[in-house]
């Protein structure tokens, strides 16, 4: 009497559900599988995530914020020397000295290379 319960004489309505559930998987793997080769992941531009901490100060991409330094469109080399000239200073406490002490010579290139390229 249970198993009259649980389960269906008509074993149809078992095979459908499980149709169903074949189709639907298929379905799901298809547009999974299409979206992601629809969609390839964007690498940020070379510099931008090293370049990301000075956001807060000097702007979204350096752009300034009116207290501080623009850096968006200066000289690669301006940058990078001020940056290197910081670092070598090594004054305490100094929020750029503590920023650049941070960054190897590459990164600071890379940072100012980022920066001369924004407009």
């Amino acid at each position: 009497m249970a198993s009259v319960l649980l389960y269906p004489r008509d074993h149809s309505s078992l095979a459908q559900g499980e149709a169903m559930k074949k189709t639907l998987v298929i379905t799901l793997a298809a547009v999974g599988a299409t979206g992601a080769l629809g969609q390839q992941p964007q690498t940020p531009p070379a510099g931008r995530l090293l370049a990301s901490n000075c956001f807060q100060c000097h702007g979204t991409d350096g752009k300034g914020s009116g207290t501080f330094e623009r850096l968006a469109g200066k000289s690669s080399n301006e940058i990078y020397n001020e940056l290197r000239e910081m670092k070598a200073e090594n004054k305490r406490g100094e929020i750029m000295t503590i920023h650049a002490v941070g960054y190897t010579d590459v990164q600071l290139r890379a940072i100012a290379d980022y920066f001369a390229r924004q407009r």
